[in-house]
């Protein structure tokens, strides 16, 4: 197959205006590919699907370089909520009516290995990125609260028992807030600070000899020939194996992909840092929450006791002309306290929705790799995905061969409506919401 894009995605390929960005750890600008470069493994893509890929590879001793068409995490990997959350976007209970009891039992024995994998790179890498344990989910509604409880008791029918209910008053020994009805706390999530944890990754895959090569955004690729090759505007990567992970950011390089997901923006903002004592007031338990809508509000406490708000959706990945208005009314349900609060950083970045909800994985061809379509649970699904690519890389396709195998559904209607059609749907559940139903 062969593919060509002729706009970069990236803009001038810098990171975006977020509070992440500005208080990132250093980080070397590495260099753009330039001129001819063979190598054994080629990874598109410097997000945490790619980096996790690499890693886990050079860590195997094989030698990698990645192709980035920015800076490293600069697209979802380096913009989102930091929560590490447990699971697909797809319920496990989903899972088991569209593929079998057989799928289900194997999902759930990995939903929480892309935090383990996550903890582990921290430990042992030394990667400053603000790691904190638990996430909370949150009920509004009694309608909420039979749904976590279900939740909790199918976890725990599987061996996952990390997980607790909390009623409305156990609920504020973690989340000071009248609007809930109560929760479900998971002990085995947490949160940190996102792009830094990608810079830290990237570091340690350089320091087993992985090279990076930085704002070099791939404009052609042949999975054809014997030997993949991707082309950028100033050089060209020929391989034994290519391995794509540019997710929601590939845009059209690779059409056999990118109409199989659609990009779909969220928004984060941060306040002026609150201090420790209302900080403290607010999130007790110091953990991440976000709430069990179909349009939901998650949000957690910065290193510095900044309030990091994020919810809403753009089915298509447009950004919102004013990301502040667009969650500001949402945050002051939530903690009217903080109405006279300013907003220093706002920011947008796409995630690639998988109409099935559950993450894609494949081959093209004989030598060509990709993982993609994480939909809104990327921080841990793109650490595991990460580490089967690699097994099957070296040999071991137990656990890709059952998510290669299965079936991807189209958006109905094409690539042409999957936008409106997914707004409808979106209007339904929020509807929904808005009934208690």
């Amino acid at each position: 197959m062969n593919a060509l894009s002729k706009n970069s995605y990236a803009g001038n390929g810098q990171h975006t205006t977020s509070y992440y960005a500005a208080s990132a750890n250093p980080a070397p600008e590495r260099p753009p590919l330039t001129g001819q470069v063979t190598a054994d493994i080629c990874v598109v893509g410097a997000g945490y699907s790619g980096l996790s890929t690499a890693l886990h590879l050079a860590e195997k001793g094989h030698k990698v370089v990645i192709v980035e068409g920015a800076r490293v995490g600069w697209g979802a990997s380096g913009r989102n909520g930091g929560q590490i959350v447990n699971g697909l976007n797809a319920s496990l209970q989903t899972i088991k009516k569209r593929y079998g009891q057989d799928t289900a039992t194997f999902v759930a024995g990995m939903v929480q290995e892309g935090g383990q994998i996550i903890r582990e790179r921290i430990a042992t890498y030394d990667i400053k990125c603000d790691l904190k344990e638990t996430n909370v989910f949150v009920g509004l509604t009694a309608a909420h609260m039979r749904e976590l409880e279900e939740r909790r008791a199918l976890w725990a029918s599987y061996g996952i028992k990390n997980q607790e209910m909390l009623d409305r008053n156990q609920l504020r020994k973690h989340v000071n807030s009248d609007l809930y009805a109560g929760g479900l706390i998971d002990y085995s999530g947490g949160h940190m600070h996102p792009l830094n944890l990608a810079l830290g990754e990237a570091a340690a895959f350089e320091s087993l000899g992985g090279v990076i090569y930085e704002m070099s955004p791939v404009i052609h690729v042949n999975t054809d020939a014997a030997q993949p090759v991707i082309k950028t505007a100033t050089g060209q990567v020929t391989c034994k194996t290519l391995v794509l992970c540019g997710n929601a950011y590939l845009g059209g390089v690779v059409p056999t992909l990118s109409k199989r997901v659609m990009p779909v923006s969220t928004q984060v903002m941060a306040t002026e840092p609150l201090g420790e004592e209302l900080a403290r007031s607010l999130i007790p338990g110091q953990g991440c929450v976000e709430d069990i809508r179909y349009i939901l509000d998650y949000y957690r406490m910065s290193a510095d006791n900044r309030l990091l708000f994020g919810g809403g959706t753009v089915y298509g990945g447009a950004d919102p002309r004013d990301i502040e208005a667009k969650l500001r009314r949402n945050l002051d349900k939530v903690f009217p306290q903080l109405k006279s609060k300013r907003v220093d950083y706002a920011w947008s970045g796409n995630f690639a929705l998988s109409f099935s909800r559950v993450p894609q994985m494949g081959r093209i061809g004989a030598n060509t790799y990709f993982a993609q379509g994480y939909s809104g649970h990327g921080v841990t699904g793109s650490h595991t995905y990460g580490r089967i690519l690699s097994e099957a890389i070296n040999g071991d396709l137990s656990r890709f061969d059952v998510f290669a195998g299965l079936p991807w559904y189209p958006f109905p209607g094409g690539r042409a409506l999957r936008v409106p059609y997914s707004v409808v749907g979106s209007w339904w559940y929020a509807l929904r919401d808005k009934l208690g139903a």
